[in-house]
């Protein structure tokens, strides 16, 4: 059997078409996706520190109760370091979690200035809803779908970031000031 030059035309067309498609969905599946720029600037703006007047002991403990006198559950504690976290739900199917790590180091040769650097992170859920049914196989039959509809409900997180407002960081430093004067 001899094909004819319209046959063999039409099996390379075909050919060709299938190897671009091959290669357009390949180079989709390599591609790297959407580049963001460096988020991060080095400077000497101290939004996240502050010297304080205090042993690096007594400014992570004036620092927890800051935390606990704000509603945050503190579940790490040592000389120089406190974490506390804090739920929050803006609306019905948001939900918002704050974590705020407090790190005290000493700053003078005495130990008598501490500097605390402070991070807040917060992270973003919604609530995201899924419908379940139930399917029965029955052999010889096949299969069989039965009406029973059940719902569920989960949150997702859909984004985290670290606070930058100075505001923020300026009046967690004052609350942590004023604990400090009643340790003294």
């Amino acid at each position: 059997m001899t094909s004819t030059p319209s046959i063999r035309f039409m099996c390379r067309a075909i050919l060709t078409t299938l190897g671009c498609a091959g290669l357009v969905l390949i180079a989709g599946c390599t591609s790297a996706g959407k580049a963001f720029a460096p988020q991060e600037s080095f400077g000497s703006v101290a939004t996240y520190s502050r010297l304080f007047d205090a042993t690096p002991h007594q400014t992570c403990e004036a620092a927890r109760r800051a935390l606990l006198s704000q509603g945050y559950i503190v579940n790490t504690t040592t000389a120089e370091l406190i974490e506390g976290k804090k739920n929050f739900q803006p609306d019905a199917e948001s939900h918002l979690q704050m974590m705020i790590r407090v790190v005290c180091v000493p700053e003078s040769g005495d130990g008598k200035v501490s500097l605390g650097f402070v991070t807040a992170l917060q992270d973003r859920y919604t609530l995201k809803k899924t419908n379940n049914s139930a399917s029965l196989g029955v052999g010889g039959v096949g299969s069989v779908s039965l009406p029973f509809m059940s719902g569920g409900e989960s949150l997702v997180k859909v984004g985290s970031e670290t606070i930058a407002s100075d505001q923020f960081y300026e009046s967690f430093f004052d609350l942590v000031k004023r604990y400090l004067l009643a340790l003294e």
